[in-house]
């Protein structure tokens, strides 16, 4: 197998041959408005501050593409492996394994693609070529309910396919989840399950067949406009977010989506930029998340607009083909992002899918069509590799049980109007995860003993952050506007409706009814004078400032969905610092897409609090009442550096270029993103990866570690070799083979709660339990070239005030090895791994050696 594996990969990497270059023309997201040209809103989002963009000319001169030939095709086999319970259970999507803080259980999923490639396999096999195409070509933008559409063929009924990572696009009575960004900062894998398992029951009880989520490319640079769809600047941390989202999204019964496959981290030029990364980068930080979504079963896989190393993502068999589906596995079915298809030849790429159909939206052309037809008729594309991508697409219906009474979908998404749109209440009582994760994902950065408030007898709410917004939660088509009112989700495809939105205004004053509270409010940025008197004499002064980005089709005050820099918008540095002249309790709450440099006002003697809130769905303004009052114990993380100066961060938005270049981003800092180049820099952060304080401190003693023996396995040879300093093997699947993310050791640890605050709680939580995120990172010798510190494993622990909690965390072989770019394989670097467990990743507690 191995050889001709070998051999076929080969084939498909060797070409470099750059064809004349097709025309490329400015594209739209899945599932944007109805119209693709730019929209334009507002004037009065800040746009000041230190730039924090690089201009190059371009370099790039034009796409490689693949030849006119004739492509042979051998479809890789399902993987055969027999299953090994407990460690490595037969596990069906709908079933998952329970949730685990320190999971060790792998599910193995080959059996449930064997039965239902089975199934897709007799379906097709009396479909004519005309037919297997139909499955493989969308119907074309506009012309069905769902932002993505495919026709009916036999007993295939099509399938719907609709945005969004935060919850159902389009349509009403759903529910507005906290943002992936929010998500990743509760640390918190219980709660990042529970969210992806409401959004996939919403999803299925609108009949969506596929969920275009989650989102999970890397936070590489600051102001990259899609981040808050994301989980991150960590992979690691984003690889455990996206498996726990898409094990929820599939438990609910819709088809998940891992996108935008791979190295969309900016949305500037995104159709026409070339990200350059190093295959060492590409593994250990950009694919790692995906891989982790193939773990989790994931049903699709979405490739990105741009190019990768000279080559269209959805054009590029290495990353397909080589990557996707030979190393990690992947069993289901690669779609276009939204017009990202390129040429009829990404079908022998590794494209199964395009997307929404037509080669520019409304065009009423494709790629595939009638032209794939032609190209499988004269051989060029072979019927086999046909047959693969119809059969791929199927098994994934049948993967998830939609041939098993699925619902009709209830989503409108080109009539907003439709009654369509109304006939299913999605919601069930998915506010109070919202709720939950709101609070959970709040990182508290600063408290001089200002919270939590304790019936206060006055408080005044300082700007328009803190206000619903002034016509409705929905003022602008895809929240493509300046907000307002809070900001509790950013901008593009990656949004839904609104049902209802709860303000800090609303959520305070109901805390105020209770507590006797005198509240005052000022929602105008604008009037600094106007805002710091009406602070004088008060109790506590609260400042909500945001900071807002989206998808590159809307561009908001010169915010072309990217940032253009890291200050809080509506000049909100100086809106904070004219309240803190005039208030000694000034608290700041932050709503923002991303990082902010906070340095004009973080060190004011008259600032005793900085509540980070990130973007919180509906329950926004619930969420943050809960922490400020305690009824919540902050319990969230960073998941990215805030640094001092834009300047530090390693990667910075490229601009510049014609309408014709094709920008180089070269992905320079390699393996060093966010928290790892700060260490190897010696750059001191204002608040590192990780960092989140909480009202109780914590102690962490009595470290242990143990060395977990294999059991008896069909791959003890592997296991063996690994050990050995051996790479993992050039075959099908050998990224996920069950013996390389099995554990093989685990860190006992113990944490004590001491110094709780006094509960001031109004809901019932209190503080009898607290959560701590205990965090590991791994210190490779400096000879391999590693990162000095690399985060590979957290838990949650829940303590009892005064007590004592045990807790653990669990290491495999793929957690300690790194990619070895000659041998194309993962091996355990030479010389001593040492680790250490502490709240971040500067602040260690414990410190220990991995056992050789």
């Amino acid at each position: 197998m191995a050889p001709r594996l070998l051999s076929f990969g080969l084939l498909l990497v060797s070409y470099a041959v750059a064809l004349n270059s097709l025309a490329t023309v400015p594209t739209v997201s899945a599932s944007t408005s109805n119209s693709s040209t730019v929209v334009t809103s507002s004037t009065s989002a800040s746009t000041s501050g230190v730039a924090t963009s690089a201009s190059y000319l371009a370099t790039e001169t034009g796409p490689l593409t693949l030849p006119i030939s004739q492509y042979s095709f051998t479809p890789f086999p399902t993987p055969t492996l027999a299953p090994e319970p407990p460690i490595f259970p037969a596990t069906d999507p709908l079933y998952p394994p329970p949730v685990s803080a320190d999971p060790t259980v792998v599910p193995d999923f080959a059996p449930a693609w064997a039965v239902a490639y089975a199934k897709a396999a007799s379906m097709i096999s009396n479909f004519t070529i005309e037919q297997k195409v139909n499955i493989t070509t969308g119907v074309g933008w506009t012309n069905g309910l769902c932002v993505g559409n495919t026709a009916p063929v036999g007993n295939f009924p099509g399938l719907c396919l609709q945005d969004s990572p935060l919850g159902v696009r389009d349509t009403d009575l759903v529910t507005s989840f906290p943002a992936g960004i929010t998500t990743a900062s509760t640390w918190n894998r219980a709660l990042m399950r529970a969210r992806g398992l409401a959004i996939g029951q919403e999803n299925r009880m609108k009949g969506v067949n596929v969920a275009l989520g989650p989102m999970m490319n890397m936070g590489r640079i600051a102001q990259g406009g899609r981040n808050w769809e994301g989980f991150g600047a960590d992979p690691f941390l984003s690889g455990e977010a996206a498996y726990e989202t898409i094990l929820g999204l599939q438990a609910g019964g819709v088809q998940a989506t891992a996108k935008h496959y791979i190295n969309n981290e900016q949305e500037w030029k995104r159709t026409q930029e070339s990200s350059n990364v190093d295959d060492r980068t590409e593994h250990e930080i950009y694919a790692h998340p995906f891989m982790r979504a193939v773990m989790a079963g994931v049903s699709s896989v979405m490739c990105s607009y741009n190019l990768v190393n000279d080559t269209y993502a959805c054009n590029n068999n290495k990353t397909l083909t080589d990557m996707m589906k030979r190393e990690f596995g992947f069993q289901g079915f690669i779609q276009s992002d939204w017009s990202a298809t390129m040429n009829t030849l990404s079908a022998v790429a590794g494209l199964d899918l395009t997307m929404p159909g037509d080669i520019t939206m409304g065009s009423g052309t494709t790629y595939f069509g009638q032209n794939l037809t032609d190209f499988v008729m004269n051989g060029t594309v072979s019927t086999q590799r046909l047959d693969d991508m119809a059969t791929r697409i199927i098994a994934a219906w049948y993967f998830l049980h939609q041939d098993e009474g699925y619902p009709n979908v209830s989503v409108s998404s080109f009539d907003l109007y439709n009654p369509l749109n109304q006939e299913v209440n999605a919601q069930s009582d998915h506010y109070l995860i919202v709720r939950e994760i709101g609070a959970a994902g709040t990182v508290l950065l600063k408290n001089e003993g200002a919270l939590p408030l304790d019936k206060p007898k006055s408080i005044v709410l300082v700007g328009s952050d803190a206000a619903p917004p002034a016509s409705g939660p929905n003022e602008y088509t895809d929240q493509g506007g300046d907000p307002s009112g809070i900001l509790a989700m950013g901008w593009g495809s990656g949004t839904d409706n609104f049902t209802y939105l709860i303000s800090p205004y609303e959520a305070i004053q109901a805390r105020a009814r209770v507590d006797q509270t005198s509240v005052f409010w000022n929602f105008d940025d604008w009037d600094l004078a106007s805002a710091g008197n009406s602070v004088i004499g008060m109790a506590v002064a609260i400042v909500f400032v945001n900071s807002d980005s989206g998808e590159g089709y809307i561009t908001v005050d010169g915010n072309a969905g990217d940032r253009q820099n890291l200050t809080a918008w509506h000049q909100g540095d100086q809106l904070i610092l004219a309240v803190a002249a005039q208030n000694n309790n000034t608290i700041v709450v932050t709503n923002s897409v991303g990082p902010l440099i906070i340095e004009p006002w973080v060190d004011h003697p008259n600032v005793t609090a900085i509540v980070w809130a990130n973007l919180g769905g509906n329950e926004a303004g619930n969420a943050i009442t809960d922490i400020l009052y305690g009824a919540w114990n902050p319990s969230g993380k960073l998941p990215y550096t805030i640094a001092k100066s834009p300047a530090d961060y390693p990667a910075q938005l490229v601009t510049g270029g014609t309408a014709a270049d094709i920008l180089s981003i070269n992905y320079t800092e390699g393996l060093f993103i966010d928290y790892r180049w700060f260490d190897a820099q010696n750059i001191t952060p204002r608040y590192e990866f990780g960092f989140g304080l909480s009202y109780t401190t914590f102690e962490y003693s009595n470290l242990s570690i143990t060395t977990i023996d294999p059991a008896d396995s069909a791959q003890m040879d592997l296991i063996q070799n690994w050990e050995d300093g051996g790479a993992t093997p050039i075959a099908e699947g050998s990224t996920t083979a069950l013996w390389l993310p099995s554990m093989c050791k685990t860190l006992v640890l113990y944490t004590v709660a001491r110094h709780v605050l006094p509960p001031v709680i109004l809901l019932p939580k209190s503080f009898t339990i607290v959560l701590q995120i205990p965090q590991l990172y791994i210190h490779h010798p400096p000879s391999v070239g590693e990162p000095p510190s690399v985060l590979k494993g957290f838990t949650n622990v829940e303590v009892s005030p005064g007590q004592t909690a045990s807790a653990s965390i669990t290491l495999s072989r793929y957690d300690l090895s790194i990619w070895d770019v000659v041998r194309q394989g993962w091996a355990k670097p030479e010389g001593t791994i040492t680790f250490s467990v502490g709240a971040s990743s500067r602040d260690f507690r414990l410190n220990g050696t991995i056992p050789s």
